[in-house]
């Protein structure tokens, strides 16, 4: 029995590679490919290399400002003193 619905499964996966709707579907993958393409997309992994690209010059960015803040209360003390 189990053997009768392999032998069924192959037969309608060989009609289906045959038949007009996998055209249609090898035809619909060319098209979103070629107008995926177009829209300039970046992979998931492109993206999240990015993030963190970006978070960590957030924290560079952060400690630097905390920095100029130090260094310009430092300033003020400095000038106020004279």
């Amino acid at each position: 029995m189990n053997n009768f619905f392999n032998d069924l499964q192959g037969k309608l996966n060989q009609a289906f590679e045959n038949s007009p709707a996998k055209d249609i579907e090898r035809n619909v993958k060319a098209m979103m490919t070629q107008g995926f393409s177009k829209l300039d997309l970046v992979t998931r992994e492109e993206f999240d290399i990015q993030a963190q690209v970006l978070a960590k010059t957030r924290a560079k960015l952060e400690a630097l400002e905390l920095r100029v803040a130090e260094l310009e209360a430092k300033l003020v003390a400095t000038d106020s003193k004279a």
